[in-house]
């Protein structure tokens, strides 16, 4: 049980750093990539709660698949940095009040009447942490996985489409251009002697 507890308190250290710096981080790219970081170590902490196909799926859905979606558009988007600290004092009073409503709220859930001990439960030899989970996900939380999904696919042509505005050199397809084609705008015959 010792080696799980300083598992435990060293991954939990790392997320704690990690979080912090995607919000502290000056650039967007670093910010995505402490973010990946952030979910490596989640993803070690839901392995000791022992929800292993919770934790495979954060690490090969969201950091080898969202993320890596996130940080290529991130990497594209031509983000003014000069406007973004001009206009940082003006929503300091906001983040204030968030960080002590958030600080709030850490500090209610953890005092001792509202701790509930997470000792890990030793499952039988036929337990399925997978079918649970779907059982449990496509019964009572089916509209909020749907939605969930629709705001992610929402978000992706979001991204999208930010990436393409204002790009000169992109190809556009023009309908009426493919409608109006016909066999003497497309077809050249050239008659060329043969060679012997």
């Amino acid at each position: 049980m010792l080696i799980e507890q300083i598992v435990f308190i060293a991954f939990s250290l790392m997320l704690i750093f990690a979080a912090i710096m995607v919000v502290c981080s000056k650039n967007a790219v670093t910010s995505a990539l402490y973010l990946v970081y952030a979910f490596f170590n989640s993803a070690v902490l839901w392995m000791l709660m022992q929800a292993e196909f919770l934790s495979l799926v954060l690490i090969f859905v969201y950091v080898g698949a969202v993320m890596t979606l996130f940080l290529f558009v991130v990497m594209m988007l031509n983000i003014n940095i000069e406007n973004l600290r001009r206009s940082r004092m003006k929503y300091l009073p906001i983040g204030i009040l968030m960080t002590a409503l958030i600080v709030g709220i850490v500090i209610y859930v953890v005092m001792p009447e509202h701790y509930i001990s997470l000792t890990p439960v030793k499952a039988t030899e036929h337990y399925s942490n997978i079918s649970s989970l779907g059982m449990v996900l496509y019964t009572h939380y089916l509209y909020p996985f749907e939605l969930a999904a629709v705001l992610l696919l929402a978000a992706i042509i979001g991204a999208i489409s930010l990436t393409h505005v204002g790009n000169p050199k992109r190809k556009v397809q023009n309908i009426n251009k493919q409608i109006q084609a016909n066999k003497q705008s497309r077809l050249r015959i050239i008659k060329m002697p043969s060679e012997k």
